[in-house]
């Protein structure tokens, strides 16, 4: 007779040597409590086995394991003793480090195949109320279900929020403090902003849903020109007093001092449109340029209209692009070879922006 559970074998009535069966079901104790076994892999039992091992005996077990397959081999007394499984066994593998429990027919991982309602998970990490889901890892890794496995080969993350007025965004934080967040922020217009201190943001870029046309709000451009005839004398380069704004984007251009200054580094686009008006001559040549720091002409910006002038009709327009530091100046300077002249009010101006 044993025990219906663990087949453990009784001690029957005014049996004779009553300690050999108490052993025998010590031993069947000692090899299933704690169940942990050093392999599942192995069909044939290993050359030299440690008294108390145990192995979950592989498919298509031969010698001493023939018909074994599935049952846990236990090593005890010099010999292998088999245990069969119960529904409901766990069993620690060593060399694998997982848990399995055996459901009846074959012996199977113990997480489960979905995870349905679960209000917070906490990934190395403690989720809490407001970061129902938490990660604490140093890589992450999503990849597309292929066709042979039964998938599309596509990977497509969805994110969505109630309405237009709410945040569905990324938000980048060093030290927990933002810098960047890209989203559809409290709009459903894609939007890029930044900060220097996770407190004052700045719009980057937006791309408008409707249309598609991407504004970089932060981005320095302007477009200005002089209220007032200018007047150059003769064979000496003058800049232009450029005073009323169009446009200013970032406040890069300075009317008071007729100057552009690059807030950044970078590429810029420039150009300039020259008015001639005459004072006593129209034999007067004009001509235009683009200067660095108050000193370089840049190369590409100078021009001449070298014909006969009309006055408030001839014009001489300059267009060029140059790299920038930050802090370096840009102006606007005319000249008059042949007889002087003037620089016409409201149709002499000066443009620029930051293409790169």
């Amino acid at each position: 007779m044993t025990t219906p559970n663990l087949a453990l074998p009784y001690i029957a009535a005014a049996q004779a040597q009553k300690h050999v069966t108490h052993n025998a079901a010590l031993d069947l104790l000692d090899g299933l409590v704690q169940l942990s076994v050093k392999d599942r892999d192995l069909a044939a039992p290993p050359a030299n086995p440690t008294e108390g091992e145990r192995y979950i005996v592989a498919t298509g077990a031969t010698g001493g394991w023939a018909g074994w397959d599935g049952d846990v081999a236990l090593f005890s007394g010099g010999a292998w003793l088999r245990l069969s499984p119960q529904p409901g066994w766990r069993v620690w593998i060593e060399d694998e480090a997982v848990l399995l429990v055996f459901d009846g027919t074959a012996w199977i991982g113990v997480t489960p195949d979905a995870l349905q309602g679960l209000t917070r998970l906490g990934l190395g990490t403690t989720a809490d109320a407001a970061n129902k889901f938490s990660a604490k890892v140093n890589g992450a890794l999503w990849t597309a279900l292929t066709a042979p496995e039964g998938g599309s080969g596509d990977l497509r993350l969805t994110h969505n929020k109630e309405t237009a007025a709410g945040v569905l965004s990324f938000l980048l934080q060093s030290g927990f403090s933002g810098r960047a967040e890209l989203g559809l922020i409290g709009t459903d217009d894609l939007t890029l902003k930044v900060s220097p201190d996770g407190t004052a943001w700045r719009d980057a870029l937006t791309v408008d849903r409707a249309t598609g046309i991407v504004n970089q709000p932060r981005s320095p451009r302007f477009k200005a020109y002089t209220n007032y005839d200018n007047y150059v004398a003769l064979a000496t380069w003058t800049k232009i007093g450029i005073n009323t704004v169009e446009a200013n984007d970032q406040g890069a251009f300075d009317p008071a001092t007729n100057l552009f200054t690059a807030p950044v580094a970078g590429t810029y686009l420039f150009g300039a449109s020259l008015l001639y008006k005459v004072n006593a001559s129209t034999s007067a040549r004009m001509r235009g340029r683009l200067v660095l720091n108050g000193t370089t002409e840049i190369r590409g910006s100078f021009g001449e209209v070298s014909s006969a002038h009309k006055s408030l009709a001839t014009a001489l327009w300059l267009q060029t692009v140059v790299p920038l530091a930050g802090g370096e100046t840009v102006e606007l300077q005319g000249y008059f070879r042949a007889a002087d002249g003037y620089f016409a009010a409201d149709h002499t101006s000066f443009w620029g922006a930051k293409i790169g």
